[in-house]
Formats: structure tokens, C-alpha cells, sequence
């Protein structure tokens, strides 16, 4: 698989005319960046007058990044995250208020599903553009060869995968190299187990990385790692490297969100995969679903506030939403675009529309230095678990820096 190249551009004494536009993005994704070339040139028809730059990052490079640019040379729009990431930066009054765009482009009506994600004291900081259910995208072929059925409960989990296994297919492929996939099991175990509320009050700082609820999740982790049901030295794989032992045939699942379907759709395999909701672990335990919100922010540094406000509302509007996510393999937050025609998202949607509650993801609901700390932690435990103790008491000490003491 070819590697991403990182793209990092500096604007020191960058000048930009009247009319130029520029955008930072982080859709680095085969089909993502597809969408979003699709997207600047279906606002360039519309806008001629506006000049659109955009500058491009490789997307795991952009969150370190994007700390840079906001307070040296801020671009006019930003490509980001709903939730605590958002307000990370709006609490540093990093990006700008955008009631107005809300208001005048009807989105209070449109957009009300992620009005909350996008909210800080009553008032709108960015605009959602996107968003996707997790699962598990397993082959269905080799499950119908085998004579399993989707798993609907925790025992059941575990047999699909001893009988895999013992088939010489690798139960489920995930990439650890960008820790974020680590993070993604950390947060449906947790789900599963302690509900939502405690993920909130976890991710929030309100919650001792020792605390004895947790057990149960490092727990469960185990009886998947111990028998080697995960790829073999995932630590060394991005999660698109991870994609491939599952697209030949070698891995059965794959616990990522929906914007795997692309890759599977160019692979000429998806008509070979399902889709499954994560299995129940403690009955009684609402089932609470990740479904990331990709946003767009004006910083407070834009130099062209008038024609970002533009791009925002273009790029939040039915005709345009629906585009992208069709593209994208993603959900439209704008309930007049067109219902989803992809069977995947249509799945999604009705598993997310049953919810009990819907979580951002680890490390948006996270602030970025303890979700960066803790799925460090995360992958270090799915290679070495008899680590545990150490490395939960490592995480401790960080959200006590970060949050205080409890």
C-alpha cells in the first residue's frame, strides 16, 4: 500500500488578494479527499469571484498541526472535530462564533441533530459537514463457509472468533501504528460495560484511570488478546495497511467507522461484507453508539471572515451535504439531503436512530493531551497487557496534571 506523504505547509508571510479563500483540511483519505475536491469545486462554480487555496495534511499530522496554525498563520477555514476537540479551541477563543451562518443559512432547523456537538455557552463555532456509525464490517463469506452467525452478545463474540481462529483466519485486523484504532476498542468495551454517562465523566476528567469500574474493560480486552485473536503485530500497521489481510480473505472483522466502504467498493469485495452492531456485553447497560461529527471552523486569525462564512453555509446546504456523503460513505446532519442510497449507511442509520446515546469517539470527547496519552496507553496494553497496572497508573498521573485531583 502506498504511504501517505505528509504534507505540512508553513505560512510565515504568506499575502492573499482579495477574494482568495484558504482552507486547511485533513482529508487525506482516498474517497474523503475525493468528496472534498468534489465539494471546493461545486463552491468555485458557484463563487467564481472567490479564489479557493487549499492545503492539504496528511490527516494524523493535522492534529498536531492545526495547534501551529491557529496561532501563527491561521487560514480562513479549518476542517476539524465536533465535541471537546472543538471546544479545546474555543475555550483558547481559537474560532470564531457562527450563530450568524446557523441562522441565516436555516441550519438551527437542518442541522438540529448536532446543534450540541457544535455549542459552547449557547453560541455556534464551527459547522458539521459529516458524520458515520462504527461497527463491525466483517466478511460475510467467510462466515457463511464456517456456519457462524452474527454475534449479538459477548459469549457469542468469542466463539465467532475461537472458531476463526482455529480455521487459520485471523479473527479481527485493526492497525495500532495511528493510535486512534486502539482508542476505538477502548471506547465500546467501555461503552458496553459502564455506559455513557461514565465514558462522559471518563473523558471529562471526572474519573481515576484506577478506578475498579474499569477492571472489567481491561478485562474483556484480554480474552480477545490472550488467545491472539487480533492481527499479528498490529502495532506496526496504519489502520489502511490493516485493511488489506481482510480484503484477501485472511481477516474476518474489522471494528472501524463507515468510512471503510470506499476502500471496499474500489477493492471490488463489498458485495462480500456485512455489517454488525457491537455485541452486548452487561444486560441492563443502555447501548450507547460512536458516531464522529466532522466540522468547519473559521478561526479568529481568518483574513477573509466574509467569503468563509459563504463556504460554510455552501457546504451545509441538502444538495451539497448529500454529495459529500454519498462520496464520502458517510451520514448527512442536514435531514433534508437525500436519504442514504449506500446499504452500509443505511444499516448506520437506523443502529444510530435506536441509540440509546451517541458518543463522538475516545479522543474527540477526550481532551487532545489526555486522549493522546491514554490510546498511547491503549496500544502498549493490546502488545504487552501484563503492563496494565503500570500503564493505568501512568494514565492516572496524566489526568491529574491535566484535570486536577478527584
Amino acid at each position: 500500500m502506498k504511504k501517505l506523504i505528509t504534507l505540512v505547509f508553513l505560512f510565515t508571510s504568506t499575502v492573499v488578494s482579495a477574494g482568495t479563500l484558504v482552507v486547511n483540511s485533513n482529508q487525506s483519505g482516498e474517497s474523503s479527499k475525493a468528496a472534498f475536491d468534489a465539494y471546493v469545486d461545486a463552491f468555485r462554480a458557484a463563487h467564481p469571484e472567490v479564489t479557493v487555496v487549499v492545503n492539504e495534511f496528511e490527516h494524523e499530522a493535522y492534529k498536531t498541526a492545526i495547534r501551529n496554525f491557529l496561532t501563527a498563520e491561521a487560514p480562513d477555514v479549518a476542517i476539524w472535530f465536533a465535541g471537546n476537540r472543538m471546544k479545546f479551541f474555543v475555550d483558547q477563543n481559537l474560532f470564531q462564533d457562527v450563530s450568524d451562518v446557523w441562522a441565516d443559512a436555516g441550519l438551527n432547523d437542518s442541522m438540529a441533530s448536532t446543534k450540541g456537538a457544535l455549542t459552547v455557552d449557547g453560541k455556534q463555532f464551527g459547522v458539521p459537514w459529516g458524520y458515520y456509525q462504527w461497527g463491525v464490517y466483517y466478511r460475510k463469506d467467510l462466515f457463511d463457509n464456517l456456519g457462524l452467525n452474527v454475534p449479538r452478545n459477548w459469549e457469542e463474540f468469542k466463539w465467532v472468533c475461537a472458531m476463526l481462529k482455529k480455521n487459520d483466519i485471523t479473527p479481527i485486523t485493526i492497525g495500532t501504528k495511528f493510535l486512534w484504532t486502539a482508542g476505538g476498542w477502548f471506547d465500546y468495551l467501555n461503552l458496553r460495560i459502564n455506559g455513557y454517562k461514565f465514558h462522559m465523566d471518563l473523558t471529562a476528567g471526572k474519573i481515576s484511570y484506577e478506578d475498579p469500574r474499569l477492571d472489567a474493560v481491561f478485562d474483556h480486552w484480554r480474552e480477545l488478546i490472550d488467545p491472539g485473536y487480533f492481527l499479528e503485530d498490529h502495532a506496526s500497521f496504519s489502520w489502511q495497511d490493516a485493511q488489506a489481510p481482510q480484503i484477501n480473505g485472511e481477516a474476518a472483522m474489522y471494528l472501524i467507522g463507515n468510512f471503510y466502504v470506499p476502500t471496499l467498493e474500489s477493492a471490488g469485495v463489498v458485495d462480500k461484507m456485512d455489517f454488525f452492531q457491537f455485541p452486548t456485553i452487561y444486560k441492563g447497560v443502555g447501548v450507547a453508539e460512536d458516531a464522529p461529527t466532522d466540522t468547519m471552523h473559521i478561526p479568529s486569525g481568518a483574513k477573509n471572515v466574509e467569503d468563509a462564512k459563504k463556504f460554510l453555509a455552501f457546504m451545509s446546504n441538502a444538495e451539497a451535504a448529500t454529495n459529500w456523503a454519498k462520496m464520502a460513505g458517510m451520514l448527512s446532519p442536514n435531514k433534508n439531503a437525500d436519504k442514504p442510497e449506500n446499504r452500509f449507511s443505511v444499516m448506520g442509520a437506523k443502529m444510530l436512530a435506536a441509540a440509546d446515546d451517541i458518543a463522538q469517539f475516545w479522543d474527540r470527547d477526550a481532551n487532545p493531551d489526555m486522549a493522546s496519552a491514554s490510546m498511547e496507553g491503549f496500544q502498549e496494553f493490546m502488545v504487552k497487557p501484563d503492563r496494565e497496572d503500570k500503564i493505568r497508573a501512568r494514565l492516572e498521573k496524566e489526568r491529574e496534571r491535566i484535570h486536577g485531583s478527584l
